[in-house]
């Protein structure tokens, strides 16, 4: 358990289904919603849910690691969380941006290397600002990716690719944007992708079973996967691994969702607020903001690879978070909606994994 997890613990006043605050669902209403959802709809083997208020965090879990094994997931159980690792990526960028290291509206090629053509628009080029909010006119994905995608494979398609429409237009949902956003930023700051994430944010914020490469202890945690009732590969890391090769586990991402709402106080908090003082329209409800998606008022991010599906949420103004953490790819969403006690036909799902 993390240095900043118990901080939180001992700030405040444990859990109880009698203690939770009345907006959220009750640690028995969630267990029947897992209940349900694996031993009745058969969507997945297990799930753990986290719930973070200012009163303390309830973590609840159901299910086994798979058909055959015993084991019960947890708060510590690892799970590829998916393109939540875009929210990550973004954090670096708004703290950055911050640093006085890198500029929002700053042109991409400014970081690439000279030879890498980045493609341009009727004069406009693509920004920092484009590739966090998916408004960069670039693809889902790149059609010459493999699941050991290079950096140099990455600079080619680009170099080659014609934009449909002018940078900063229209919102189109891109893994591709937001690997490359990852692996500029750390370009620009002279190291690896993993390494910056862990000096920038991890570390200072405790999340010490949060990587892209699992340690022995993060391995020997890791609960396998499931597409379609077949056990999943894991996720390869790739240059595009920025947009979604993070593996994570309940207790950092609540750790995450407590410092992103103040209620624990981090250095990171100023890099935080301003990833959600950007919003540009993805639909009547939705926005984008660097990194998250702002539905209804509330910023979320879901995330799904081979084998997992993920799903984290909070209330700015009711600062109440969740996160939902599941080893089938089956959605997760409103499972979310329903414990923070959101009409599930509100917010809207964005399928945002690979």
């Amino acid at each position: 358990m993390s240095a900043v997890l118990v901080l939180l613990l001992r700030l405040t006043l444990p859990l109880s289904a009698q203690t939770l605050p009345p907006q959220l669902a009750t640690p028995k209403q969630i267990r029947d919603m897992l209940i349900d959802r694996i031993d009745v709809q058969h969507k997945s083997n297990a799930i753990v849910v986290g719930v973070v208020s200012k009163r303390g965090h309830e973590i609840i879990s159901y299910g086994r690691f798979a058909p055959g094994d015993a084991r019960q997931p947890d708060g510590e159980t690892i799970f590829e969380i998916g393109s939540v690792t875009k929210v990550f990526t973004s954090l670096l960028l708004s703290d950055m941006v911050l640093r006085g290291e890198v500029g929002l509206n700053d042109p991409i090629a400014k970081y690439l290397p000279a030879s890498v053509h980045v493609p341009e628009r009727s004069g406009k080029p693509i920004t920092l600002l484009d590739l966090s909010t998916h408004y960069s006119g670039l693809p889902r994905m790149p059609n010459n990716y493999n699941p050991a995608y290079t950096l140099d494979q990455l600079y080619g398609f680009l170099s080659n690719y014609t934009l449909p429409r002018d940078p900063g237009k229209k919102y189109e949902y891109s893994n591709l944007g937001g690997g490359l956003l990852g692996e500029i930023l750390a370009l620009d700051a002279g190291t690896d992708y993993e390494t910056l994430l862990r000096t920038r944010v991890l570390e200072p914020l405790g999340m010490n079973h949060t990587a892209m490469h699992p340690t022995p202890e993060m391995q020997a945690n890791l609960i396998p996967g499931f597409g379609d009732g077949i056990k999943a590969q894991s996720a390869e890391v790739s240059a595009l691994a920025p947009a979604g090769a993070l593996r994570s586990n309940v207790d950092d991402m609540l750790i995450f969702l407590a410092a992103n709402m103040g209620i624990i106080k981090t250095p990171l908090y100023p890099a935080m607020k301003k990833m959600l003082s950007v919003h540009r329209p993805v639909s009547a409800d939705t926005d984008i903001a660097l990194g998250w998606h702002v539905s209804n008022g509330m910023p979320c991010h879901n995330g799904g690879t081979n084998g997992y599906h993920a799903f984290v949420a909070f209330d700015r103004r009711r600062k109440l978070g969740v996160v939902i953490l599941s080893n089938s790819t089956s959605f997760t969403d409103d499972l979310g909606w329903r414990i923070l006690n959101y009409p599930v036909s509100g917010p809207v799902e964005v399928h945002v994994g690979p």
